[in-house]
């Protein structure tokens, strides 16, 4: 059989110029980039197809939809401490998934600590971590008080720094309002029955993409419920730390609030109940327009949010007066507005607080602004801290961890 070889080169060099042409094509990712009204069109370079991007997972929602709940994602990272050993290097963990000795302490002694963050994806492109040193410093507290190794402040940065970037696709694309909720965890994982510190400790990073935890950032004010039936935490005790128990302790009160048609409920001081103190998973913020004052209640049950010291600084940078001090129940009337600040919420507007009433006796509401009306300054603090977040507006204070995506 006879070929024309000139007709076979021809026909080769056509597919290698066809296949050439095609991957030099941009490629489009539609529903990847996050459904934000356009396709993001990125350029298949051997750099690019190397190096992942944010907003670029494939997610089941709209990154504006996602809501603030558990995804899958690519992997966590673990670290170990061991008697004698001190911390290992950090592993990045494919599997959701952690082997626990039954006799863990944190099984039985609950002898473990968390932390909650975000990282933000910046017009640029970049991607920042918020303020993780304070986490850091706070998860440090946390393990002084019930007897865990402590993590230092640059393996914990260097572990946010491992696990976001192993994720970066899942980082929400700017102008989408989301973020990459980060949660650290350190808990006893060696076995101990009696009740003494365990020999291993086990400190781990899941991240997952979120959106603002009410759609559209801001929600309308919420009625708050003034809990009289249980305590966040003793005189003395664990409130002031991030443990785990803290948060289960507040599951059916919190419960119970909402079945009343109550959102979000506030505690007062355990010993006198005549102290305001926080919300159940927030710290409470009192603002007085008239004399410009952004009022916090300072207690050593209440623990301290790195978002509400964030909120302190704008509002001084703003030129309110910032006080921490004890905050009286009837001085709820003095408020203008009152609000509930911390990591996933950022800023809950509150409109009302009640005490139910006992025995037939009348609810006693304390009413906050104009009802269903967001007020001006929790507008201000909210879109300040969020623009610094977002790389909108400058820095000042150096609150933002650049993440090395190189």
């Amino acid at each position: 059989m006879m070929f024309d070889r000139r007709a076979i080169l021809t026909a080769l060099l056509a597919t290698a110029v066809s296949f050439s042409d095609a991957f030099q094509q941009p490629l489009a990712y539609g529903n990847a980039v996050g459904n934000t009204g356009s396709s993001t069109v990125l350029n298949m370079s051997t750099e690019a197809a190397a190096k992942k991007l944010p907003g670029t997972a494939q997610m089941d929602k709209p990154w504006e939809k996602l809501g603030f709940e558990f995804r899958p994602t690519n992997s966590h990272v673990q670290l170990k401490w061991k008697e004698g050993e001190g911390w290992s290097e950090p592993e990045i963990i494919k599997e959701p998934y952690v082997n626990l000795h039954i006799g863990a302490t944190v099984l039985h002694y609950g002898q473990a600590c968390f932390e909650g963050l975000k990282a933000f994806t910046h017009k640029d492109g970049d991607v920042y971590s918020f303020r993780p040193e304070e986490n850091a410093a706070r998860m440090q507290s946390s393990c002084r008080r019930i007897m865990m190794p402590e993590l230092p402040t640059d393996l914990f940065c260097d572990a946010v720094q491992t696990v976001v970037k192993d994720n970066i696709e899942f980082v929400p694309p700017y102008g989408t309002g989301g973020a990459l909720y980060i949660r650290p965890l350190l808990f006893g994982s060696g076995p101990r029955i009696g009740l003494q510190p365990a020999d291993e400790y086990t400190f781990c990073i899941m991240v997952m993409p979120v959106a603002d935890y009410y759609e559209g950032g801001l929600s309308k004010p919420v009625d708050a419920l003034i809990i009289k039936d249980y305590d966040r935490a003793a005189p003395q005790g664990v409130g002031a730390v991030k443990v785990a128990g803290n948060y289960a302790a507040d599951l059916l009160p919190n419960m119970e609030s909402k079945k009343k048609g109550y959102p979000i409920g506030l505690y007062l001081d355990a010993k006198t109940q005549q102290y305001v103190e926080e919300f159940s998973t927030s710290n409470f913020v009192g603002i007085d327009n008239k004399n410009k004052k952004f009022v916090t209640p300072k207690s050593p049950s209440v623990l301290p949010s790195i978002t509400n010291k964030s909120l302190m600084q704008i509002a001084e940078d703003e030129g309110y007066t910032v006080e921490a001090r004890n905050v009286a129940v009837e001085e709820l009337k003095d408020f203008d507005e009152v609000l509930a600040v911390g990591t996933a919420v950022v800023v809950t507007p509150v409109g009302s607080a009640t005490i139910l009433g006992q025995d037939g006796e009348e609810d006693t509401v304390y009413r906050f602004g104009e009802e269903g009306e967001l007020g001006e300054t929790t507008k201000r603090l909210y879109q300040r801290v969020r623009a610094i977040q977002m790389g909108d507006d400058e820095d000042t204070h150096d609150w933002n961890m650049k993440i090395n995506n190189d």
